[in-house]
């Protein structure tokens, strides 16, 4: 079981608007980012584990959809040898490394705060509000997922209610329905801030990919911090936490 202590901290907090949220995200993630580098080279090996298990090999299908030339009509993800169970564990994986990006963030705040950060702080999640952390990782996995299937779009405007769910499980140590119910509301009432983080925090993401493949690892776990700074803008800066062993 855990404990946390709170005590006086310092640390910053960003304004409530989309431009003042990301420039505390670029701000903190040049303090964590060999972090969360570690935390993105963990999911890395997962997906090449689940590859080989599951005998789907991602760039023999990138290089059939080239070969097609642009018509994809006749072209089925479904029956790519392995696929489906490539998808399963690839689901799995998430949920499993979604306590990993709770470290991140907790990292984030004990930089924020000018505390020490220490290794196997990447890993608190694992050790804190654990199960609420999974429950609240495939409750928010089957949002999106829906959302995705609708089409794109849909996801980009559902994304933003689920963008303090982790600090707040961490954080406030909530529950994953209670998670899900506060970033829900807080987003509702200030949706515009929230869709424009979303959207900033997103591309910001995603970037590696299109400036350098391999750049992925950099820029993916920028969203972690993205949602830090939205929760110290709307929430206010988190006490101070310690895990006891």
């Amino acid at each position: 079981m855990s404990e946390f202590n709170e005590f006086d901290q310092q640390g910053s907090v960003p304004n409530r608007d989309t431009g003042s949220i990301i420039s505390h995200s670029f701000e903190m993630y040049k303090g964590v980012f060999l972090y969360g580098i570690v935390a993105m080279i963990i999911y890395l090996i997962g997906g090449f584990i689940i590859q080989s298990v599951s005998g789907f090999n991602s760039a023999s299908m990138m290089e059939e959809m080239k070969d097609a030339g642009g018509d994809y009509s006749n072209f089925s993800y479904w029956n790519a040898p392995g696929f489906s169970l490539y998808l399963s564990l690839s689901g799995l994986l998430g949920i499993l490394l979604a306590p990993l990006y709770v470290g991140l963030i907790y990292i984030v705040n004990k930089y924020n705060t000018k505390n020490q950060i220490d290794f196997a702080d990447l890993f608190i999640g694992y050790k804190q509000n654990f199960v609420n952390i999974l429950i609240y990782s495939i409750l928010s996995g089957i949002i999106s997922s829906v959302a995705m299937a609708l089409c794109f779009f849909p996801f980009i405007f559902v994304y933003p209610f689920l963008l303090l769910g982790y600090p707040i499980l961490l954080f406030e140590n909530a529950s994953a329905t209670e998670a899900l119910g506060k970033s829900f509301n807080i987003a509702k009432e200030n949706y515009g801030t929230f869709l424009g983080t979303t959207v900033l925090g997103g591309l910001i993401s995603i970037a590696g990919i299109v400036l350098c493949g391999i750049g992925i690892i950099l820029t993916a776990p920028f969203m972690m911090i993205v949602m830090y700074s939205a929760y110290c803008a709307f929430l206010g800066k988190p006490r101070q936490i310690e895990f006891k062993k």
